[in-house]
């Protein structure tokens, strides 16, 4: 089983991305919710205005070709974290610098048609539901098909062997892809969803809880199916995650959230290994 590298955090320069005071509110807002550091460490709910602060003031950086590890319970705002970065909604405040092939990007500063563009070219997205991620009344070849066109191919025999490929790739019987994705067990979508979101070759790939409601066996084969994608083409990661063990094997660095901040933050053999948060204590404590 191949194993993920120890890494140091990237400095703002060597960064492929670069996030700095991320934030989401739901609700109205307020002078109080809207203040750094204004809201009690154990709650996300303004007591002035009702608002839900999901995102609150984040900042790292993610190198090239590294695993960056988000973990925390439900409802600690590492799902929407990332849904704000791969534009699926916007953000209340800052900003994400996203470099690439000499280029930067301001991600946040760009119109809807860039970012459409931006997504369709250099990122992926799996979800946790597979039904977020697949049309499911379109064939497997046909969803690969559609990110494929979205991104410029559209010659037709190159799709269908791009297909083909993809989904060997992810151990999926080539001989299945013009059959629905609903006739796949939660496994197979998952695999073919990575599929998808691999079909471009984006330098960057967004895994929302892809594991999580799958039976052990199936985790680890998805698991290590990851892990070879990511040791063979250098693929950067965001892995979003409630399970210690799915940080241990991928990342090489975590950030721990609650009640959407970030608690703690580092190499993630140090984290799990020596804890200094409490709240990262008692998420260790509670996997042993």
């Amino acid at each position: 089983m191949i194993q993920a590298e120890l890494g140091a955090a990237p400095s703002q320069t060597d960064a492929m991305l670069h996030v700095r005071n991320l934030s989401r509110v739901y609700g109205r807002g307020c002078t109080t919710c809207l203040t750094v550091g204004a809201l009690p460490p154990d709650s996300n709910v303004c007591q002035r205005c009702s608002a839900v602060i999901a995102v609150n003031n984040i900042s790292f950086d993610l190198g090239q070709g590294e695993v960056l590890g988000i973990m925390g319970e439900s409802g600690s705002g590492k799902s929407t974290l990332v849904r704000l970065l791969y534009f699926d909604e916007p953000p209340t405040a800052g900003r994400a610098i996203f470099r690439q092939a000499g280029q930067r990007h301001d991600l946040f500063a760009l119109n809807a048609a860039q970012q459409r563009a931006l997504r369709n070219h250099h990122f992926g997205m799996v979800y946790q539901n597979p039904q977020l991620g697949l049309n499911f009344g379109w064939s497997v070849s046909g969803n690969i098909a559609e990110r494929l066109l979205m991104s410029g191919t559209d010659n037709y025999a190159a799709i269908r062997r791009r297909a083909g490929t993809l989904l060997e790739r992810m151990s999926v019987p080539v001989e299945r892809m013009d059959v629905r994705p609903g006739t796949f067990s939660g496994g197979m979508q998952q695999r073919v969803q990575i599929a998808r979101a691999r079909a471009p070759d984006p330098p960057l790939l967004f895994l929302d809880e892809v594991t999580t409601g799958l039976d052990l066996t199936v985790q680890a084969k998805i698991l290590d199916l990851i892990l070879e994608l990511q040791h063979d083409l250098k693929i950067a990661m965001i892995v979003v995650t409630h399970d210690l063990g799915v940080v241990r094997l991928l990342t090489t660095r975590t950030l721990v959230m609650r009640f959407g901040r970030i608690v703690e933050a580092g190499l993630t053999d140090q984290i799990l290994e020596d804890p200094q948060h409490p709240y990262t204590q008692a998420l260790v404590s509670s996997a042993l």
